[in-house]
C-alpha cells in the first residue's frame, strides 16, 4: 500500500468514526478545514453531509456553492447559489447575485444571465466605479453580444489529445521543441483512491512526450522539486534557454515568479530566477511566452504589479543577451479590469493570442486576438466558435499549420464532475478548396450569402422624429452615427423624463429600464452594424452586386403619412454613414461608378407606424409614454433585414421601383389599385414562377410570366378593404423560378 495513502488514512480515519454520529459542526469544520487547504471534493462532501442535517443553512449553502465555483462545477454551482441569494438577497452574501449571473453565463443561460446581471446592476450601483458595478454592466453586454455570436459557429472540428496526454487530471499545453511537446498537468501523489479518501497534495508539473503523442510522457524530473507549482513553458529563439513559471500556494491565492533554466542535451541546468525588473518584488508574475516581436527578442508574461487596470494584465520585454531585460511594458489596447492571461505572439501573422474573462465572450475567459499593426496592438477579437466556450478556454499557441488551446468545457475527461479539469485541444483550418465550375460558383456565393445573412437583422434606434424633425422630406443629409451619438447623449434626459413623477425603487427600476435599453438595443445595433459594414465591404471587394432591403419604423406619434416619410429619411441616413464611412469606401459602390461595375444597392421599405404597438401612447401631451418610454423607444428603428446578390447568372434578380405603396386614408367602401412596376435586373432570362396573395382582399396580376434581361413591366394589385379596420399591412410576393428569395410588395393605410 503506498506510503502516501496510509498517511491520508491515517489523518481520516479518526474522522470517519466521528463521521458516522457527526454533528452538523463536525462537518462544517472539517469541510472548512479542506476548503482553506484547496482540496474543494472534500469540502464539498462534508458540506452535504453538513446540509442533510440543516439544509435550510443559509452559511452552510454559501460555503457550499463556494467550493462547487471554485471546482468548476458551474451545473451545480448556480442551483445552489440561486438557493443563497433566494434566501438573503445580498444581505449577508454580497456577491451571490453576481455569483449566480456567472453560473448561469458559464452554463451557456445567456437569457437568464442578462436578467441575473441587470438586477445586479441595480444592487451595486451605489458604488458606479466599483468593480460588481462595472463588471455586471459589462456581463450584460457581453451576454448580448454572445446571443448573436451563437449564430457564427465556424466551419471547422476541434479534437481532443489523445490519451497519452490528456487525462482526467487537467493539462495544458504550451510548445514543441526537440522532437517532443512539452505541456503542464495538475497531479496527485494518488488518485483513485477508496471512498471518502481524498488526495491534498495535487502539485502542476512540466511534462513532454513524442510529438506524435505516442508512448508515455516524461516528469521533467530536473525542474521538479514536489515542492511548488511548475508550468507555463517557452524556449527562447536560440533553444538554448527554458523559461517558466513557478507557484506557490498562499492563503490570498497562488503566487508566481518566471524561473530560467538553460536547456542542455535534454535537460535542465543552471536554473535561476529572473530579476526585479520581471519579477517585480510582492507581485504575481507568470505565464512567459518568448516571441520575436518587432524584430527582437521578446518577453510576453502576465502579472499583477503597481499599475495594472485590475488582476493580471499582460506586459512585454525587450531581451539583451539573452540575460538582459528592458522596463516591461503593458499591452493598453487588450488589458482590462479582469486577468489577461497565456499570451502567445505570432510573429508570422503579427498577431497576439490572449485569454480574458472581461472582454465579450462566451463565459468563463475566452480566446481573443489582437493584430500589431502601425506600431500599435489593436482592439481584441474573440476566437469565435468551436474554440470559445461558456467555460474557460485557455492557452492558445500555433505550431506549424495547428492549433492549440486548453479547455473545461462539457466533454473533457473527468470523474465526477464534467467541467472540473482541463484537457488541451487542437484543430487545422482547411484551405479552401478553389473550384472554377459554375456549380462551385453558386455554391459559394450561397455560402456566403448564408454567412452574411447570419448578421441579420441589424436594427438601429432614433430619437422622436429624427433626423429631420418637423420635415416632410423623404431624404436627409444626416449621418446615422452623428444621430446615434445624439442620441446617446440623452440618456440622462430620457431618465430624468421616463421616471418623472415616481419615487423611490419606482424610480430608479424606470432609470434603470432605460438606460438597459439604451445598452442591450441602441449601443449594440451600433456594434452588429459595425460588424456587419465590414464583411459587406469585404462580399463587395470581391465583386459581388448586392442589394439590402432596409426597413423603416416609427411610433404612433404623429400622422401616419408623416410617419412614412420619416422612416424613409432613417433609412436614408444609413445609407449615408456607408457613403462617408471611411473617406467613402462605400460611395463607388453605392453610386455605380466602381470600376469592376460592382454595385451596393438599398431598397426601402418604409412601414411608418402601421406595425407599432397599439398599446403606444400617440398624445403629444404626454411626453413621458409617447417619447421617452422604452416601449415607444422600440419602436424607432430600422432593420437591415436582408442581402441579395445580383450579378451572377445563375442568380435571377427581379426589382422594383418603389417596393410600398402608401394609401394614407382608406375608405373600405371603395376598391383601389396599384400598379407596381417591376424589372429584370440580372443577366439572365428569368420566369415568374408564381404569385403569391397571402390575404384575400387582394388579387394581383402580372403582365408577363416571362422577362428577358432588363425588360421591365408590372403587377397590378387591388385592394378590397371592406370589413378591416384600424392601421393596414398587406404584401403580394413574387415568385421566380430557381430563386428562394421572392420580390415582396407591399402596400399600406389606415382606414377611416
Amino acid at each position: 500500500m503506498p506510503r502516501i495513502y496510509l498517511k491520508i488514512l491515517f489523518v481520516l480515519f479518526s474522522f470517519h468514526l466521528a463521521a458516522q454520529q457527526g454533528t452538523r459542526e463536525d462537518y462544517i469544520a472539517f469541510a472548512q478545514n479542506q476548503k482553506a487547504k484547496g482540496d474543494y471534493i472534500a469540502a464539498i462532501d462534508y458540506y452535504e453531509k453538513a446540509l442533510a442535517l440543516d439544509p435550510e443553512s443559509v452559511s452552510v449553502l454559501w460555503e457550499y456553492a463556494e467550493c462547487l465555483r471554485l471546482y468548476k462545477d458551474y451545473r451545480k454551482a448556480e442551483e445552489i447559489y440561486q438557493k443563497v441569494y433566494d434566501k438573503e438577497e445580498t444581505a449577508l452574501y454580497f456577491r451571490s447575485l453576481f455569483y449566480l449571473g456567472e453560473m448561469q453565463k458559464y452554463n451557456g443561460k445567456y437569457e437568464d444571465a442578462i436578467e441575473t446581471f441587470k438586477t445586479a446592476k441595480k444592487k451595486y450601483a451605489k458604488e458606479k466605479s466599483g468593480y460588481l458595478y462595472l463588471k455586471s454592466k459589462q456581463e450584460i453586454e457581453a451576454c448580448l453580444w454572445a446571443k448573436k455570436a451563437l449564430r457564427d459557429t465556424a466551419d471547422f472540428q476541434i479534437n481532443p489529445l489523445p490519451g497519452t496526454v490528456n487525462t482526467v487530471d487537467s493539462e495544458f499545453g504550451h510548445s514543441f521543441f526537440d522532437n517532443r511537446f512539452f505541456f503542464s498537468s495538475l497531479r496527485g501523489d494518488s488518485s483513485n483512491l477508496a471512498d471518502e479518501i481524498y488526495s491534498v497534495d495535487y502539485k502542476n508539473a512540466i511534462y513532454k512526450i513524442d510529438r506524435s503523442f505516442e508512448g508515455k510522457e516524461e516528469k521533467q524530473q530536473d525542474l521538479y522539486t514536489g515542492k511548488f507549482h511548475l508550468g507555463n513553458g517557452t524556449f527562447s529563439l536560440d533553444k538554448k534557454r527554458f523559461y517558466y513559471s513557478l507557484c506557490t500556494e498562499k492563503e490570498e491565492g497562488m503566487h508566481c515568479k518566471i524561473m530560467v533554466a538553460w536547456y542542455v542535451n535534454g535537460n535542465m541546468r543552471s536554473i535561476d530566477t529572473l530579476g526585479e525588473i520581471i519579477n517585480e518584488e510582492d507581485a504575481n508574475t507568470t505565464m512567459p511566452f518568448i516571441a520575436k516581436f518587432d524584430k527582437h527578442e521578446v518577453l510576453f508574461f502576465a502579472s499583477d504589479r503597481v499599475g495594472t487596470k485590475g488582476g493580471l494584465d499582460v506586459f512585454y520585454s525587450y531581451i539583451t543577451d539573452g540575460t538582459q531585460f528592458s522596463k516591461p511594458l503593458p499591452v493598453e489596447a487588450i488589458n482590462s479590469p479582469d486577468n489577461e492571461l497565456s499570451p502567445f505572439y505570432d510573429s508570422i501573422d503579427k498577431k497576439l493570442y490572449f485569454s480574458s474573462s472581461w472582454h465579450y465572450g462566451f463565459g468563463g475567459y475566452d480566446i481573443f486576438s489582437s493584430d500589431f499593426e502601425n506600431d500599435r496592438f489593436q482592439k481584441p477579437e474573440n476566437l469565435g466558435l468551436p474554440v470559445n466556450s461558456p467555460a474557460n478556454d485557455l492557452y492558445y499557441f500555433i505550431h506549424r499549420d495547428t492549433s492549440y488551446f486548453s479547455t473545461n468545457r462539457l466533454g473533457v475527461n473527468y470523474t465526477s464532475n464534467p467541467t472540473c479539469c482541463t484537457d488541451i485541444f487542437s484543430y487545422t483550418i482547411p484551405e479552401p478548396v478553389q473550384d472554377t465550375t459554375p456549380v462551385a460558383v453558386v455554391e459559394q456565393i450561397k455560402m456566403t450569402f448564408e454567412e452574411l445573412n447570419k448578421k441579420l437583422p441589424v436594427t438601429l434606434y432614433f430619437h422622436n422624429d429624427i433626423p429631420n424633425p418637423k420635415s416632410k422630406d423623404t431624404t436627409t443629409n444626416v449621418n446615422y452615427i452623428a444621430s446615434y451619438e445624439d442620441y446617446m447623449g440623452m440618456i440622462p434626459q430620457y431618465k430624468k423624463e421616463y421616471s418623472k413623477g415616481l419615487n423611490g425603487q419606482k424610480a430608479e427600476d424606470a432609470q434603470e429600464d432605460i438606460e438597459s435599453f439604451f445598452t442591450e438595443y441602441v449601443e449594440q445595433g451600433v456594434k452588429e452594424l459595425e460588424i456587419f459594414r465590414d464583411l459587406l465591404f469585404g462580399e463587395l471587394e470581391k465583386g459581388h452586386s448586392i442589394v439590402l432591403t432596409v426597413k423603416g419604423f416609427a411610433s404612433p406619434l404623429a400622422k401616419s403619412e408623416y410617419n412614412v416619410n420619416l422612416t424613409k429619411r432613417r433609412i436614408a441616413s444609413l445609407a449615408n454613414y456607408l457613403a462617408r464611412y471611411d473617406k467613402g469606401k462605400f460611395k463607388p459602390y453605392l453610386d455605380g461608378t466602381h470600376p469592376s461595375g460592382t454595385r451596393l444597392q438599398i431598397q426601402e421599405v418604409p412601414f411608418g407606424e402601421y406595425t407599432a404597438d397599439k398599446t403606444i401612447s400617440d398624445n403629444p401631451n404626454d411626453l413621458k409614454n409617447s417619447i421617452y418610454s422604452r416601449v415607444a423607444a422600440l419602436e424607432r428603428k430600422i432593420e437591415i433585414q436582408s442581402v441579395s446578390f445580383l450579378n451572377r447568372d445563375s442568380v435571377n434578380y427581379l426589382t422594383v421601383t418603389e417596393q410600398l405603396k402608401d394609401l394614407g386614408k382608406i375608405d373600405p367602401a371603395k376598391k383601389y389599385e396599384l400598379i407596381f412596376e417591376i424589372q429584370n435586373s440580372g443577366k439572365t432570362p428569368l420566369d415568374i414562377e408564381k404569385l403569391e396573395i397571402p390575404c384575400d382582399c387582394n388579387t394581383a396580376e402580372i403582365s408577363d410570366m416571362h422577362f428577358d434581361q432588363g425588360e421591365k413591366g408590372t403587377v397590378k394589385v387591388t385592394l378590397n378593404a371592406a370589413g378591416y379596420t384600424g392601421k393596414l399591412v398587406k404584401s403580394v410576393y413574387v415568385h421566380v423560378k430557381g430563386s428562394s428569395d421572392p420580390l415582396r410588395l407591399v402596400l399600406t393605410g389606415e382606414i377611416k
